[in-house]
């Protein structure tokens, strides 16, 4: 039987959603590993700063937009990234936001845009990127699911729905890519402190934190940083070939009992 041949030392990685957050600290953790990032989001801007930093720290970095919900988009980022930096060794798609609200409440087309980016940007990057790595036989894909996948929270309007459906692709993706050499993976964050979900507004989230701790969810008040997520992905991507890590489950570490509890 063929033998699987190392990952190259030197692997160029794009990472979606890339202006911020998990993006952005996964940006940076692969640097530092020195593979080749291409940051892309729709606030630009932001990916170019932090691209610029990702040089200066002697690491390779090159910024470019991204809209994960137009398939022409994805199109001109990946084909300008992988002119900058090589054809794609790593794809971590990370890109979306939360709206807040009961499902019912929530207006359909709010509803179907968080579906077309949780959902359907993952597809459209997969489906652009893909047929490179299964032609090289080696690569991976990694899509940043939710703990809302298995464990849907009330008034996450469309989130944990696309979170879900994100899961089921995952497995399907697997099962489907079996014997390519291409590997696809979850990680699944638990509550992260980042900027998703800040625009809203107290009347909107005082009501769901309490329907949250009403169905148990709200354990203790520890979140999770961006930088842990990022540990996770390396992990994930740097685990030698021949073994897959298939979904890794991050969860905010509860605080410390006092010593005479």
């Amino acid at each position: 039987m063929p033998r699987f041949e190392p990952n190259p030392d030197r692997r160029p990685a794009l990472v979606a959603g890339a202006s911020s957050g998990i993006g952005a600290a996964t940006a940076v953790a692969l640097a530092e590993l020195g593979h080749p990032v291409a940051l892309g989001a729709r606030r630009v801007d932001k990916c170019a700063e932090l691209a610029e930093k990702i040089e200066a720290d002697g690491g390779t970095a090159f910024a470019h937009r991204l809209d994960v919900t137009d398939a022409e988009s994805v199109d001109a980022f990946v084909s300008a990234a992988e002119k900058a930096l090589g054809p794609t060794e790593i794809l971590v798609s990370g890109a979306g936001d939360i709206e807040f609200g009961p499902v019912h409440e929530m207006d359909p087309e709010r509803f179907l845009h968080q579906i077309a980016v949780h959902l359907g940007g993952a597809h459209r990057l997969a489906h652009r990127v893909l047929p490179g790595m299964i032609a090289r036989q080696r690569g991976d894909v990694v899509l940043i699911s939710s703990d809302c996948a298995p464990e849907p929270r009330p008034r996450t309007g469309a989130y944990s729905a696309a979170k879900s459906g994100l899961e089921a692709m995952a497995l399907q993706m697997r099962m489907e890519l079996e014997g390519t050499g291409v590997r696809a993976s979850l990680v699944r964050p638990g509550p992260t402190l980042t900027g998703m979900g800040m625009n809203s507004t107290p009347e909107v989230v005082g009501p769901m934190l309490e329907a949250w701790k009403e169905w148990g969810f709200a354990r203790h008040a520890y979140m999770l940083r961006a930088q842990d997520l990022a540990a996770a992905v390396v992990a994930v991507v740097s685990v030698p070939r021949g073994a897959h890590l298939v979904l890794v489950e991050v969860q905010p570490e509860a605080p410390l009992r006092p010593a005479d509890a």
